[in-house]
């Protein structure tokens, strides 16, 4: 056999070999506000199954509409609570509109929100826990969609979707329903009186896919104890997305410690930063994001918009970070 052929043989081996383990990473791909950046709206991830399954986690403000083109197939739709910078009340009208510190968001997602106005026009799934899937069914067939596509997660349990289980953990946070959505006279006396709706308490997710990488997204929260007995005792998180904006959630220093002594993951995404936490792709001197990457014990990467990464499915970060 002619040299060439030996090595041409040889390279068809090793990339039979090395193919399957490149396939079984989870990507995550932050949707931002500016590209190469993680800015102070940033909320949206979109986590990508071994299997094909995309998930929008948090879709927010900085999704450009249902057309934005990063979006591409959406499958399942998490919302981790009805806050407008989660659930999406307004929007960038274009990826990359205004700048890192005063984006644009001068497109209103109102009454539907953006994570509705996406799952109409993807199809999606909207798995949501607490009592939020009856909003989510009203408002999908109010619009001509399929109410069955709202799904409950309640705590201590899971659904399964596309081959990746969904379960529901606490979040401690506020989780009012703003009038603005509710609309007509009813939203109006709400607004007027300063109420908002109750769709019951605020949640945070574990996911578990299909290459059996386990995922906490804390969603808006404080230090809880579920976050040592629940999201590391039984599901045994590996990868970690936790807020870190405090004032409204935890902290550098109180994330730092949920991350240290609570959950223990393999990597931590950090997110929900509310302030400018990297300039020219790199992290921002004197930020809470260089605070909370100083103090914590494990890899924290941190979510410049549109740069996958890839994780196993022990947590390690395999590329892209």
């Amino acid at each position: 056999m002619k040299r060439s052929t030996c090595l041409a043989a040889a390279a068809m081996a090793l990339a039979a070999f090395t193919l399957p383990a490149a396939a079984q990473a989870v990507k995550v791909t932050p949707l931002g506000g500016i590209d190469g950046e993680f800015c102070p709206q940033d909320r949206a991830l979109v986590f990508e199954d071994p299997n094909g399954t995309r998930i929008l986690y948090d879709p927010g403000r900085t999704v450009a509409g249902a057309a934005d083109p990063r979006l591409g197939k959406i499958d399942i739709i998490l919302v981790s609570h009805m806050h407008g910078d989660h659930l999406g009340n307004a929007h960038n009208k274009a990826p990359n509109s205004g700048s890192c510190e005063a984006p644009d968001m001068s497109v209103s997602a109102l009454p539907n929100s953006l994570a509705v106005n996406i799952a109409l026009a993807k199809n999606s799934k909207i798995v949501t826990g607490s009592e939020m899937p009856p909003f989510f069914a009203a408002k999908l067939k109010a619009n001509g969609g399929n109410p069955a596509n709202a799904m409950l997660a309640r705590f201590g349990g899971s659904v399964t979707v596309n081959g990746v289980r969904i379960a529901t953990v606490t979040a401690m946070h506020s989780n009012g329903l703003d009038p603005d959505y509710i609309g007509g006279e009813l939203g109006k006396a709400m607004k007027d009186a300063g109420i908002a709706g109750d769709v019951g308490l605020a949640t945070g997710y574990v996911l578990r896919f299909s290459n059996g990488l386990v995922a906490y997204l804390s969603g808006d929260t404080g230090v809880t104890a579920d976050q040592e007995r629940v999201v590391r005792d039984l599901y045994q998180a590996k990868l970690a997305v936790m807020n870190i904006g405090d004032g409204f959630t935890t902290g550098p220093a109180e994330a730092a410690y949920v991350m240290n002594e609570l959950v223990k993951p393999a990597s931590v995404i950090a997110s929900h930063a509310n302030e400018v936490g990297t300039v020219g792709g790199k992290v921002r001197p004197g930020s809470k994001t260089e605070a909370f990457v100083k103090a914590a014990r494990m890899p924290v990467h941190v979510p410049l918009s549109g740069r996958t990464m890839e994780f196993d499915a022990a947590g390690k970060c395999v590329a892209g970070c």
